[in-house]
């Protein structure tokens, strides 16, 4: 169960961030609330989502990327393996 803090944004914030993306908050017509500039390993989500928003759009996007495990510390690894997973589970029931 995710919990809609700070603490959870800071936590999930770091996953991309220690695996060289670089995570920005700018404005822009987005539809679920971020993008993906591959090329530059940027995500970009939208600044005028609230804590509650930024934590979906991250959940959302982290199974998505690139992400190097070797490169996380141990919170972050224990993090992204439960959002991999619940990401997992969310496919095969589709």
């Amino acid at each position: 169960m995710i919990k809609y803090t700070q603490n959870t944004l800071d936590k999930l914030e770091a996953i991309p961030e220690q695996c060289g993306y670089i995570l920005r908050y700018e404005r822009g017509n987005f539809q679920s609330g971020y993008c993906i500039l591959d090329n530059k390993k940027v995500v970009v989500l939208n600044k005028f989502l609230q804590t509650e928003g930024r934590i979906n759009a991250l959940i959302e996007i982290i199974p998505q990327l690139n992400i190097d495990t070797e490169m996380l510390d141990d919170n972050a690894k224990k993090l992204f393996t439960e959002i991999s997973e619940k990401a997992d589970a969310g496919e095969d029931e589709a």
